[in-house]
């Protein structure tokens, strides 16, 4: 797993939610609800997509942050030097393989700036087209994500899923409103966006 100290994240203490920002701030929280608490489940969520993080809680605080520092899977010290690969590594471009047919290399052949400088337009023009799909379907797939690992069992949570995904928000709403507070209350905000015409 790849984590960022920085990284904004919340954690639960069985249905509580106990801490939300830096993950170096909510493992320490987590890590005391944990040895306070053996019999409630700790989980810690990203706040970007709601994924579970795995945080190793049954370490000593002291060495959860130092987990939590050290350097990322490549990066650490002595590792040898990964092999060039095309691109400008520097600027953000990665080579990477593009299957079109005849025609379309063709016609990208034929665009100012040649093929590159045509796809990145036309990838630029799609997303400003579908930004707001993206966000909604964004938001979707982590309220349910968390949905599912907080609220799988909970009463409505089929029916409140069904209304996440048709843009109901008067049912999503009525469905989740007798869900243990901290968890409707996160579920709702991450679901915010999913609700946006």
């Amino acid at each position: 797993m790849s984590t960022s100290p920085s990284l904004r994240c919340t954690a639960f203490s069985g249905s509580y939610r106990i801490a939300s920002g830096e993950l170096r701030h909510v493992a320490l929280k987590a890590k005391q609800a944990f040895d306070g608490h053996p019999e409630r489940p700790v989980l810690v969520f990203d706040d970007a997509d709601a994924r579970p993080l795995e945080l190793p809680l049954e370490l000593p605080a002291a060495d959860l942050l130092a987990w939590l520092s050290r350097p990322q899977l490549g990066e650490a010290a002595g590792q040898p030097e990964r092999p060039r690969r095309p691109g400008r590594p520097k600027l953000g471009v990665v080579a990477r393989e593009v299957t079109l047919l005849p025609r379309h290399w063709d016609w990208l052949a034929a665009q100012p700036g040649g093929a590159s400088v045509a796809l990145r337009r036309l990838v630029d023009e799609a997303r400003k087209l579908t930004a707001g799909d993206d966000r909604r379907r964004a938001a979707q797939e982590a309220a349910y994500r968390f949905m599912q690992a907080m609220a799988g069992n909970e009463a409505g949570f089929e029916d409140a899923a069904r209304a996440l995904f048709a843009g109901d928000f008067g049912g999503f709403e009525e469905k989740i409103q007798h869900w243990p507070d901290d968890v409707r209350d996160h579920a709702a905000l991450l679901a915010a966006d999913a609700f946006i015409a």
